[in-house]
Order: C-alpha cells, then sequence, then structure tokens
C-alpha cells in the first residue's frame, strides 16, 4: 500500500473532533466497571420474581443502573483527577489528559445523576430512584471524597456503594427489600476486598506515588492475605446462608459450594505465598482479582437459573 493510497490516508487520519469527545466523555463513565456492576442486578430481579421479569422493566433498570454508575464515575474521575495523573494505569483517563474539563465533567455527572434518578422514578418505581440516588453519593461523596485518602480500609466501608446494584434489582422488581436482597448485598460486600485488594498489590506502587493510603501500601503483603482470606470466607458464608434465608434449590447451592471452594483455594495460595515471602512473580495477585470476576459472574448465573430450575434442597 503507498503513501498515495486514499484509503490509507483515511484509516491513518484521527478520529472526528466530536466523536473523540463523545469517546472522552463514555470513559469517564468507566464502561468496564458499569458491566461488572449490571451483571449482579439482572439475576437478583429473576431471584425476586421468581421466574423471568418483564423484559421491558429489565431494559428500564439496566438503562436506569447504567446512568447511575457512570454518575458515580464520572464524579470520581473528576475529584481524582490528581491522583490519577500520578499513576500510570490512569493517567490516561480524560480529566488527566485535559480532553474532559473539571467543569464539562461535575455538569456531566450531573446530568447523569438527574438523569438516572428520574428515569428510575418514571419507568421503574421511587425505591430505586432512592436506592440509585444513595448509591451515588455513597461512592462519589463517602468513598471517593471521604475515605479514599484517609483510610486503609477505605475500599471496605467504600465498596458498599457497589453492592446497591443488587438492592436496586431487588426493589425494581418487588418495590421492597428483603432479607434475600440483604444477604446478596453481603456477599458483594465481602466480596469486594478480595477483589479489590490484589489489584492494589499488583498497582502498589502507583497508590504509593499518589499517596493513597491501600491496604497493601501501609501493610506487609501476608497482612493484606490474611484479610483477603477473612473476607473471603466470610464472603462463601453468606453466600451459603441464602440457601435457607429465601431459600434456593440444589442448582444454586452447588454452584455457590463449587465456585466458593475454588475462591477459597486461590486466596489461601496468595495467603501461603505471602507467608513465605515470595516475589510478585510467585505471589501473582492478579490470578485471584480475574478469577474473583468470574466468580462473581458464575455465582449470579445461578441465582438466576435456581428459580427458573428450581430444585428444593431437604
Amino acid at each position: 500500500m503507498t503513501a498515495l493510497d486514499p484509503t490509507a490516508r483515511i484509516s491513518a487520519s484521527p478520529a472526528p473532533p466530536r466523536r473523540r469527545k463523545a469517546a472522552a466523555y463514555l470513559a469517564l463513565t468507566k464502561p468496564r466497571i458499569i458491566e461488572l456492576l449490571l451483571v449482579t442486578t439482572v439475576p437478583v430481579m429473576f431471584l425476586a420474581q421468581g421466574g423471568a421479569p418483564s423484559l421491558l422493566l429489565i431494559v428500564a433498570t439496566l438503562v436506569g443502573g447504567a446512568l447511575s454508575a457512570g454518575a458515580a464515575n464520572t464524579f470520581n474521575c473528576v475529584y481524582d483527577r490528581d491522583i490519577d495523573a500520578e499513576m500510570h494505569r490512569t493517567s490516561n483517563r480524560p480529566m488527566v489528559t485535559g480532553e474532559i474539563t473539571p467543569r464539562e465533567g461535575l455538569v456531566f455527572g450531573a446530568v447523569l445523576t438527574v438523569a438516572s434518578t428520574v428515569w428510575f422514578a418514571l419507568f421503574v418505581n421511587w425505591l430505586s430512584a432512592a436506592l440509585s440516588l444513595g448509591a451515588i453519593l455513597m461512592y462519589a461523596v463517602g468513598y471517593t471524597m471521604v475515605l479514599k485518602r484517609r483510610t486503609a480500609q477505605n475500599i471496605v466501608w467504600g465498596g458498599a456503594a457497589g453492592c446497591m446494584p443488587v438492592l436496586i434489582g431487588w426493589s425494581a422488581v418487588a418495590n421492597s427489600l428483603s432479607w434475600s436482597a440483604v444477604m446478596l448485598f453481603l456477599v458483594i460486600f465481602f466480596w469486594t476486598p478480595p477483589h479489590y485488594w490484589p489489584l492494589s498489590m499488583k498497582f502498589k506502587d502507583d497508590y504509593a506515588a499518589a499517596h493513597v493510603p491501600m491496604l497493601p501500601v501501609v501493610e506487609r503483603f501476608v497482612v493484606v492475605a490474611r484479610q483477603i482470606v477473612a473476607y473471603s470466607w466470610a464472603m462463601v458464608a453468606a453466600s451459603l446462608v441464602l440457601v435457607w434465608v429465601h431459600p434456593m434449590g440444589w442448582l444454586y447451592l452447588v454452584t455457590a459450594v463449587v465456585t466458593g471452594a475454588m475462591f477459597l483455594a486461590e486466596a489461601h495460595r496468595l495467603l501461603r505465598a505471602a507467608k513465605a515471602g515470595e516475589g510478585p512473580k510467585v505471589l501473582r495477585p492478579m490470578r485471584l482479582f480475574h478469577f474473583s470476576i468470574t466468580y462473581v459472574g458464575i455465582l449470579f448465573l445461578g441465582v438466576a437459573l435456581d428459580p427458573l430450575f428450581h430444585l428444593p434442597v431437604g
């Protein structure tokens, strides 16, 4: 292909300014995180319904959830633009590169907040709208502004905002909450530290450079690994308690036991390596990080399928 080939000039040309701007706004919402949050929403709706909910209700809840999570993530990007600039893995975010100004980011976050709240109120229900707004405030204010830079337990309490899609999914169907929803909330609450701390171990130097007191920055890896194991056991216990609270059937029970055992095995592997003082190549914390995503996906798939193929336990 020669330099005069018109297709070469087109493919090499930069994206139009409007498209680049739109892509920058989309990046502020952290789409990958939104995907993970929504993975927990739909299965809970199936469980609350005792079968398949209305397709329109599912779509309405997912749209509202995406808008809500996008708002929270946008406010996070605006407030954390200084420390994002210090960390290699976040240095290309739109607030750091200047593609989006702080004022533009705040306006965008505010628009998404209003849109998500109104959307839930109009097309789902007021309880879901209130929970959505609460989730935005918990993440943008509670975690980002208050906890993240002040305590090594930031992700524990701040992570509660990431559990809200479970409650929103339940309330979207039932227009109320129940102990079943609370147990699923606790599963995600206890899952968050074992999910996030391995990532923090991998990028410990980044967080240290940005002066963010993530637990792996202020404690030895063996201390972090012990806490990961403790939260992992609490997570698995909560997933099994759900069997008696709801109650669930054999499909969910087997799913929870098998995936929980695999999660615990990986968490204990990390602890053994940390106790032995192994380096990053042997420690491989990202193994647990990646498996934690698989775990929550499979577990909540079991939550969705159990009411469709229910076989009572006992």
